[in-house]
This record gives C-alpha cells, sequence and structure tokens, in this order.
C-alpha cells in the first residue's frame, strides 16, 4: 500500500467514524473506566511538548540501540551486510526524523536532567556477553520504534507509516543475526 493510499484509509477509518479520534463536538466516547472528552483528546501546547520529548526520547534510543548492534556485526561478527543494513536503518531514522514538524524543537524540549526515568536502572547493568548486550539493544530498538510509530501519528502518519516497515524490516535483520549468533560463540 502507497503511503497516500494508506492516509485515506486511515482517514476513513472506523476509528475516526465511530468517533474514537478526534473530532470536534463529539459526545466522550467511553474507553476502559473513564471516558474521551474533546479536552483529553486534544494536544494542548504541554501534551505537544511532551509529544515531542516522546518522540526525541525515543529517537536517541532507537539510534544509540542500532548503533551498538551495528557494532557487534561490525567488529565481533565480521559481517559487512548485517552493518550495511543496520546502518542504513539509522539514516532511514534521520530521514524520516527530518519529515517531522518539530525536529526544530526536539533539543529545545530535552529535559535529559529532569527526566523521571534517568535513574532507573533495572537489569540496565547486566551483561555476560556480546550476546546479551545484542538481544538487550536489538529489544531496546523494537520498542522505542513502536514508540516513534505510535506518537508520530499525532504529527504526520507519513512517518508513522515509515516507521512501522522499518519495524518490520527490524524484526528480519534480528532474525539474521540471531541464527548467527546462536549458530556459535565468538
Amino acid at each position: 500500500m502507497e503511503p497516500t493510499q494508506a492516509i485515506k484509509a486511515f482517514r476513513g477509518s472506523k476509528a475516526i467514524k465511530a468517533g474514537y479520534l478526534k473530532r470536534p463536538n463529539r459526545h466522550p466516547r467511553p474507553l476502559g473506566r473513564g471516558f474521551l472528552t474533546r479536552s483529553s483528546i486534544n494536544i494542548s501546547s504541554n501534551k505537544n511538548t511532551s509529544v515531542v520529548r516522546i518522540i526525541d526520547a525515543n529517537m536517541n534510543r532507537l539510534k544509540e540501540g542500532l548503533r551498538v548492534c551495528e557494532e557487534i556485526t561490525r567488529f565481533i561478527l565480521n559481517n559487512r551486510k548485517l552493518t550495511s543494513e543496520l546502518k542504513g536503518v539509522r539514516h532511514k531514522v534521520d530521514e524520516i526524523i527530518k519529515s517531522l514538524p518539530e525536529k526544530i524543537n526536539m533539543l529545545k524540549e530535552r529535559k535529559s536532567l529532569q527526566d523521571v526515568g534517568r535513574r532507573i536502572y533495572i537489569n540496565e547493568l547486566k551483561r555476560n556477553s556480546y550476546q546479551d548486550i545484542f538481544f538487550a539493544n536489538i529489544q531496546r530498538v523494537k520498542e522505542s520504534i513502536r514508540v516513534l510509530e505510535e506518537f508520530s501519528k499525532l504529527k504526520n502518519v507519513n512517518a508513522a507509516i515509515k516507521f512501522k516497515e522499518i519495524r518490520y524490516g527490524i524484526y528480519e535483520i534480528e532474525k539474521k543475526i540471531s541464527r548467527i549468533i546462536s549458530a556459535g560463540s565468538l
């Protein structure tokens, strides 16, 4: 499906017709125990800042995780093809990020020192091998790209579609690298 077709399909989706996505002057729709209202769906400037921060944090996490995996394929597995594939994904992510309207504001909105998750280290310090490092980082990549896919829907549906395509590509790259890692230890 072409991106423009996907946008048209998204705009005509049942979710929008049912009123679960942003539509002015609609009655609240139930969602779990609470209710969606226009004020809870619209993105105010504070919410917009939060969305920009989420995109920025996950963009950085994604690129860092990709780079760690790339270093493993380059220097430990000595695999030029997989190294090139991971590097290509990193560059595709850069291109998508450039298409987002808030790219300029991302650095301005970054609040690394005030990030409440900054000092949470659950299982982050436990690594026994390069395999552990690879699997931790490829998981970080998959999680981050999913977050980018979801929050990009608020900013640029084309970007969300591209992130989804990249996510499925990452699943395939992970499978290839996992086979090599599992086949023998270095």
